[in-house]
């Protein structure tokens, strides 16, 4: 016994038509018969119709007069020239009407004949330019199975939309009191399997007249397998017989729903008592499907239409806003919301190096970086998309619902630069017609027993819950994030031809600003100290006056104070860039002691605890490590100085090449949407503005570190915040 899966059955030759119908099959060169069904003799007198074999139609003229008589039969040559180019008429055979269809298929012409069936009911009210007034999908198939259901008049009309993985789903539907309604029902892939659908958009239109009776063999000395693909008579899989009896039908009809060339779906139509269409009827079904089928694609292409052009425009405002800014992080992150919403996106984040900047509902960072990382190990294209990423890595990566679907767009891979656009789970579910799970049976086939998946039989409706997916990303989404990545295209190069052009200028810009720095400093510094000193003789001379006056005064002493070390720090901040450094192997702990106990006295916290633990050497130069160290641990001691207990933690360990300090303070925290604007001059958070400063102390540290081969990095939270300084490990370096 053989096992045979759905999509292997050869339902394109099955050897048999049926009963409604009779076939004659002729060579297409020498025009002699090549085969037939074993009931032709019911409609063409002849005793023995072995004696067709070999012979002409033109050999039988009595027998055939009528088709031959035929405007068809007479111009055959004219008019059969390409696969499935079909013509019909009318004739007469004895005394009965019939329909005459010819087509062909390869090597062979097709003659097909079934009896015309009178339909005195038969009534079609709507016009045929109706469909094209229609500006609403659902409408547009209602008013098809409204129409349809007056020329075939069956229990149940159906709109069957096919998905993307081959599955599909009654969108609309017509019925009466004979049959149960299926609207909303979705069906397997494997109801319709891959060459199921390849046959119905090859062959439009498909009737089973009647499931319980009994197919026409067809008889052929030479040909063993003769494709019927294009027979309308040919008989049914046994499979899809089954199927319909467990449905509660007794005869179907489908016409496919094509649009751009491909079977977007299916009108499926059933009975619950066998019934037979008239070929007329079949085929003005089938043109008016054709004309819903181009009212809906032009529907949807004037939606798309408009969405373009919306889309356009958005684009456009979009590009406005990033050359904006002097970066494409800062054009990305002052755009985040506009970015998240052009893909209908629930969240976004932006990363760049080690900076992530996140909006609407995104997972946390900790979560981001994992997604970063996994993308750079599983993916080699610039994009990714999946609607079911919580489901197929969630438990790996450790991600909540803010993950159900996920877009990556790597902006610029060496540079560690993504957009990730997150959609929340869809807690839905489907509802199938039946239990889809496959259940194995056996069925006989041309006289053969095998094995092939049983259609279900129960078709009541099984809801399944889907869970880790979000919504279908759709091609509309694509387009949109296609959009945003031509806009960054774009803007980055404009935004480098700028910059290119600028750099001459910037370069001679900070030349002259550092000569600056250092002329303002020396030049400054001399009024400066007279104004102070002239100041503090005031003060102390105006003992017998009021207190206001000593306020007055005590405040132009401390702004000049301030004025004063935002000048030490600008110089600082030059040096740091320009001047000429030394690396040593260089102790830190004398430095750290200290610079700690300056810091307590600075900012009157002498009830700060700082633990210094171990301190190893690092590679360094010996004036701007005094200034790394002297800003971090200053910050430190600062921002935690207004706490009860405030605590300082200093440790350092070497890792290898490299020898890391943390400085961990429990002070006032940073938010996490400062973090990618932490080491910029003049920089300072809201929820320091009660504590002295001017913002550039950080800048001074990063500028050092990039320039003497470390890192600076931090990590924060309410309850305080660690900086992270990476130097050079000097047992590492050969040659200092």
């Amino acid at each position: 016994m053989n096992f045979v899966e759905c999509h292997e059955e050869p339902i394109h030759i099955p050897g048999y038509i049926q009963s409604f119908g009779y076939l004659i099959g002729i060579d297409a060169e020498s025009k002699t018969i090549s085969f037939f069904s074993e009931n032709i003799s019911d409609i063409f007198n002849i005793e023995n119709s072995e004696t067709f074999f070999g012979k002409k139609l033109t050999d039988f003229p009595e027998l055939f007069h009528t088709v031959m008589a035929s405007d068809i039969f007479e111009s055959l040559e004219n008019l059969i020239r390409r696969d499935n180019e079909t013509y019909f008429d009318r004739i007469l055979i004895g005394n009965k009407e019939y329909h005459f269809s010819v087509f062909r298929s390869q090597d062979h012409i097709f003659f097909e004949f079934e009896a015309v069936i009178g339909n005195p009911n038969k009534r079609i009210t709507n016009k045929y330019d109706n469909f094209y007034i229609i500006d609403n999908e659902k409408e547009i198939w209602d008013q098809l199975l409204g129409t349809l259901f007056n020329i075939i008049n069956y229990d149940r009309i159906m709109v069957y939309k096919f998905m993307e993985d081959g599955s599909g789903k009654v969108i609309a539907e017509k019925t009466n009191d004979n049959l149960e309604s299926y609207l909303g029902l979705h069906y397997p892939e494997s109801d319709i399997p891959r060459q199921a659908r390849e046959l119905y958009r090859k062959k439009r239109k498909r009737i089973f007249s009647n499931v319980y009776s009994e197919p026409v063999k067809i008889i052929s000395k030479k040909i063993d397998k003769i494709d019927l693909t294009f027979v309308a008579s040919r008989a049914m899989s046994p499979i899809h017989g089954q199927y319909i009896k467990n449905s509660g039908a007794s005869s179907s009809f489908s016409i496919s729903i094509i649009i751009d060339d491909k079977l977007w779906g299916l009108v499926t139509c059933q009975n619950s008592e066998a019934k037979h269409i008239d070929l007329e009827d079949r085929v003005q079904a089938g043109i008016f499907t054709v004309l819903a089928s181009n009212a809906y694609s032009s529907f949807k292409s004037k939606k798309e239409l408009e969405y373009r052009l919306d889309l356009s425009l958005r684009a456009s405002q979009l590009k406005a806003e990033f050359l904006k800014y002097n970066t494409l992080f800062e054009s990305l992150v002052e755009n985040k919301s506009a970015i998240r919403n052009l893909p209908e996106a629930d969240g976004l984040a932006v990363v760049s190096e080690n900076y992530i900047v996140t909006d609407g509902v995104a997972p946390k960072h900790e979560a981001i970086h994992k997604i970063v990382d996994w993308a750079y190990q599983n993916t080699e294209e610039m994009l990714f998309i999946s609607r079911s990423f919580l489901k197929d890595f969630g438990e790996e990566l450790g991600l909540d619902e803010t993950v159900g679907g996920i877009v990556i767009y790597f902006v610029e891979k060496s540079k560690n630069e993504l957009l990730i656009w997150f959609r929340k789970e869809f807690d839905d579910h489907i509802n199938w017609a039946g239990n889809p799970e496959k259940k194995i049976g056996v069925f006989s086939q041309n006289g053969e027993e095998k094995n092939i998946v049983s259609p279900r039989t129960s078709f009541e409706v099984f809801k399944e819950d889907i869970k880790g997916s979000s919504r279908r990303w759709s091609s509309r989404n694509e387009i949109a994030i296609q959009s945003i990545r031509d806009v960054i295209l774009e803007t980055s190069h404009r935004q480098y031809v700028t910059i290119k052009r600028l750099n001459e200028q910037l370069k001679k810009v900070n030349e002259e600003l550092d000569s600056f720095s250092y002329t303002i400093s020396h030049d400054l510094g001399t009024p400066l100290t007279v104004m102070k000193l002239n100041a503090q003789m005031l003060l102390k001379s105006l003992s017998e006056t009021s207190d206001k006056n000593k306020h007055k005064i005590s405040s132009i002493i401390d702004e000049i104070d301030n004025m004063a070390e935002m000048m030490n720090d600008v110089l600082q901040l030059s040096r740091a860039k320009h001047s000429e450094i030394q690396l040593e192997n260089l102790e830190t702990q004398q430095a750290i002691e200290k610079i700690t106990e300056n810091a307590k006295l600075t900012f009157d916290s002498p009830n700060s605890i700082v633990i210094i633990k171990e301190c190893p050497s690092v590679l360094a130069d010996k004036t701007l490590l005094h200034q790394v160290f002297l800003n971090i641990i200053n910050n430190a001691i600062k921002y935690s100085s207004k706490q009860d207990q405030p605590e300082v933690l200093i440790e350092g360990m070497e890792d290898g090449e490299q020898v890391i300090y943390k400085i961990t303070d429990n002070g006032i925290g940073i938010p996490e949407t400062e973090k990618h604007r932490m080491f910029k001059i003049f920089n300072r958070m809201d929820n320091a503005r009660k504590f002295k400063g001017n913002g550039i102390g950080l800048s001074i540290v990063h500028r050092i570190m990039n320039r003497i081969g470390g890192n600076v990095d931090y990590e924060s939270s309410i309850n305080g915040t660690c900086f992270i300084l990476t130097f050079q490990n000097p047992k590492f370096v050969k040659q200092l």
